[in-house]
């Protein structure tokens, strides 16, 4: 049952209906664990969820350990989850021999790991109201809507959203169907279009003949990959929240136009937010202020936010594969904010903020610096969808004056292009009817979101392939 299919909203109807038959709180709880627990079950097939099982099991008793005061600090346990993370995700830096030999089901380990980390850490600090009973920790841990690929929320706001909820309102019910619908568009036709059109370009520069193809076929290998990877995950991230809108739960907002973004620092504040939030809050910030107060110099502390910067992302490319291609995708992003935030102290320091702030309302140069962003991310993105061994048949089948053709082809179309995108979505936000955006008006959404419909129907008319895989179910 894939996370944006027919049969995941139809499971997730018979959800619904049950959770709101009754207002009371445990018997939404009641039903959530059920469907939560049905879910995984389903998901998992016949492999064994054992390792799962006891991996839950033992960050339960960690968190009861320290909520008990039993154990006054969470790094031991923490250190324990992380080394028991690594061994069951089968990192291959490790040899083969210490790993399980039966077949075991790891979906959404990655993403109940930051939720079992999270709660450690909170408990030890405090942070947490009141002792998380087993039923609260199965379903905030296990939630079906968020298992597969996040948003990781935090245990308080879920918490909070499961004793405030109500049977939605009609306008709550619209706006989530409106959510569903967008999402539902996004994983199972446009996420579609850009696969294809990836791989179809893949295939044509391994049989290029002409300089001309390979740069061409090189630039769409390259950007379409950023918008597979957005509609695919940003649209699975609309269906389970409008899902959770349904069932009175609360999930944060994981994208906020990511393709706006002027700055790759930026870029991280509005994709992945959950994730980018959570890195930030427990490795990033802790890091930066460990490192100050043992070396406190204030002409030291860009050199400690660089490498703040590079533990972090190294840690996030890790999360994200267990093998060294992952890795490398993190330190190019580490490098990616890096010099975004080096570039911005040396510009303040050459002009002063008053010149930087009319520098950055210059129209040009905020093309140019959406361009570079989305080149950059493109660039990086080649290491999370390929292999050494693939990257190195397609370096030889372009060539390395094709490549730089190639990305110097994104750049100029990602700067012209987004500009246009930009002021044409400005220019329309600014059309009103009677006080009110025209395409802000319930009736514009409801045409929208019928004529995606159509469009999705024609879609599985026309082109009779299966949506893609989640593409963050795998992370």
């Amino acid at each position: 049952m894939a996370g944006a299919s027919v049969s995941f909203l139809v499971f997730a109807t018979v959800v619904i209906l049950f959770s709101n038959l009754w207002p009371r709180t445990e018997w939404r709880q009641l039903v959530l664990l059920i469907a939560s627990v049905a879910f995984l079950c389903i998901c998992a097939d016949k492999q064994s969820l054992v390792p799962l099982i006891a991996f839950l099991g033992l960050g339960y008793v960690g968190l009861k350990l320290i909520e008990s005061g039993r154990v006054r600090t969470a790094t031991p346990m923490v250190v324990v989850t992380i080394l028991i993370y690594i061994w069951l995700k089968r990192y291959t830096f490790l040899p083969s021999s210490l790993f399980l030999r039966i077949s075991y089901s790891t979906l959404g380990l990655s993403y109940i790991f930051f939720r079992v980390l999270h709660l450690l850490e909170d408990a030890s600090s405090g942070m947490l109201e009141r002792p998380v009973s087993l039923v609260s920790y199965v379903i905030y841990t296990l939630n079906f809507t968020t298992l597969v690929a996040g948003p990781i929320q935090r245990y308080q706001d879920f918490d909070k959203s499961q004793r405030e909820a109500r049977r939605p309102s009609v306008t709550r019910v619209g706006l989530a169907i409106e959510r569903i619908i967008t999402g539902f568009f996004k994983t199972n036709v446009l996420a579609l279009i850009f696969s294809m059109l990836h791989a179809g370009a893949i295939n044509q520069i391994m049989a290029a003949a002409q300089w001309q193809t390979s740069v061409l076929q090189g630039a769409v290998v390259i950007a379409s990959y950023p918008f597979f990877l957005y509609c695919n995950f940003s649209g699975y991230i609309d269906i389970i929240i409008g899902i959770a809108l349904l069932l009175g739960i609360s999930l944060p907002e994981n994208f906020d136009r990511p393709f706006s973004s002027l700055w790759f620092i930026d870029f991280w504040n509005r994709w992945h937010i959950t994730l980018s939030t959570w890195f930030k809050t427990y490795v990033y910030n802790p890091l930066v202020m460990a490192l100050m107060r043992r070396f406190p110099s204030e002409s030291l502390a860009p050199v400690w936010g660089v490498t703040a910067f590079f533990v972090t992302f190294f840690l996030v490319g890790a999360w994200h594969g267990q093998t060294f291609a992952f890795l490398f995708f993190g330190v190019l992003q580490a490098l990616g904010v890096s010099i975004n935030k080096l570039y911005e102290i040396a510009l303040a320091a050459a002009l002063g903020r008053k010149r930087v702030r009319v520098l950055s309302s210059n129209g040009f140069y905020i093309a140019v610096c959406r361009g570079l962003t989305f080149t950059w991310l493109a660039f990086t993105l080649v290491w999370s969808w390929s292999s050494w061994s693939r990257l190195a048949g397609l370096t030889t089948a372009m060539g390395a004056g094709a490549i730089v053709a190639s990305l110097s082809l994104i750049l100029l179309a990602a700067t012209v292009g987004l500009a246009i995108w930009e002021a044409g979505r400005t220019h329309l936000l600014r059309i009103q009817w009677g006080q009110q955006v025209v395409l802000q008006s319930r009736y514009t959404r409801t045409a929208w979101c019928t004529a995606l419909v159509l469009f999705w129907i024609a879609a599985e008319l026309l082109l009779r392939q299966p949506a893609p895989e989640i593409v963050y179910k795998t992370f």
